[in-house]
């Protein structure tokens, strides 16, 4: 098995119910290790920047303001097969179809607000990685 990093970020709706630690909690007790991390408050610019993939769709205004609207935790975390670990972790988009014990069914409000957000490829990784965090913050 292959030891990877992903990139994961605890959303506004999650940190203003101060559930970073519980979030964080949970990808611990599942193998990950958080190898970087810092709280921001996105910019419109950053959040534009960020889900910049998804600027045609319906949703995107609402999708930037809500990541604007209060702190961010983002994170790289390090472990086994990582990437598909985390989205494992975090379960399905919509809370009402995520599996018990997932961070979504747990802790997630709607499918808007869902409180976590994670790479689906090495490729995203790397790239959401990069938009967030220099080389020399990622210590592990």
């Amino acid at each position: 098995m292959a030891i990877e990093r992903t990139f994961s970020m605890i959303k506004p709706d999650a940190t203003k119910r101060n559930l970073t630690g519980a979030i964080t909690k949970v990808f611990e007790d599942n193998g990950l290790r958080v190898v970087a991390s810092k709280r921001v408050w996105m910019s419109k610019r950053e959040a534009e920047g960020f889900y910049a993939v998804h600027k045609e769709r319906p949703f995107f205004g609402e999708l930037v303001e809500g990541m604007t609207s209060g702190p961010t935790v983002v994170q790289v975390l390090e472990g086994e097969n990582a990437i598909l670990k985390n989205r494992e972790i975090m379960g399905a988009t919509n809370p009402a179809n995520a599996d018990e014990g997932t961070i979504r069914k747990m802790f997630a409000l709607s499918i808007g607000e869902n409180s976590v957000h994670g790479s689906d490829a090495p490729e995203t990784a790397a790239q959401e990685i990069k938009y967030w965090f220099a080389d020399t913050e990622i210590v592990g």
